[in-house]
């Protein structure tokens, strides 16, 4: 083949360009952070087997498209420990969303700070009703029965079934105040009388004589009782 001036130019010129070699494209990375009571009274209920689910559920359904990084703390259902992690997550670690969260209290925290911080909170075992109620909030998912749905299908459907005095037995915290408000309300709603209620420390009781001996006392026909409580 003769060599011409058109192909002599552009053998030059293709020699002359830098080689291209196509690149990678960097896969998008959501960050999870399981934060919940992993060494508490709630390690049972959600704690390390919580994380595992987490990465189990990971490896089963996320999407080709992106990968996922699973994180976990220990908040010992502590509001201050728990909004301590979660900040550091979202300032230093690029977490995107926190789940489980455990402990009212602890959740209401980190709710308030997602809210800030617009980032997404999905409580899965935290049950005050305040999370779709007075602080509810566009980054709040709450993703579990609550202290409402409790009182309203228990304590109005008992006190039709002629369960219409009551005695409420709550712990200290966050869980236990909606539970007794939330309880207090459907009862009395429903034409029901709610006669006392004893509120002990969480989670360091363990006798409940006294509280039962004071029920006793009032002589209810249904008792209302956290213990031991859920979140």
């Amino acid at each position: 083949m003769p060599l011409t001036r058109r192909t002599a130019l552009a053998t030059t010129a293709a020699a002359a360009l830098p080689l291209r070699h196509a690149r990678a494209q960097k896969r998008p990375v959501i960050k999870l952070g399981v934060l919940n009571d992993q060494s508490g009274p709630y390690r049972d209920v959600n704690g390390p087997t919580s994380v595992i689910c987490t990465k189990q559920a990971v490896q089963e359904f996320a999407a080709g498209g992106f990968d996922v990084e699973v994180l976990s703390a220990d908040n010992q259902n502590k509001p201050d420990i728990a909004v301590s992690i979660a900040r550091q997550w979202f300032d230093q670690d690029g977490v995107d969303i926190i789940m489980d969260c455990a402990s009212s209290a602890a959740t209401l925290a980190v709710a308030g700070l997602c809210r800030e911080k617009n980032k997404v909170v999905i409580p899965t075992s935290t049950a005050t009703s305040d999370l779709t109620g007075k602080a509810c909030s566009p980054n709040t998912i709450h993703w579990v029965f609550d202290t409402y749905m409790e009182a309203k299908s228990t304590g109005g459907a008992m006190v039709k079934a002629g369960g219409d005095t009551w005695f409420c037995i709550t712990p200290n915290y966050a869980f236990g105040e909606a539970l007794q408000r939330d309880a207090t309300r459907f009862v009395q709603a429903a034409g029901g009388k709610v006669l006392g209620a004893h509120v002990y420390p969480f989670p360091e009781t363990t006798d409940f004589s006294a509280a039962l001996v004071q029920a006793q006392s009032s002589a209810p026909r249904c008792w209302a009782s956290a213990a031991p409580a859920p979140t």
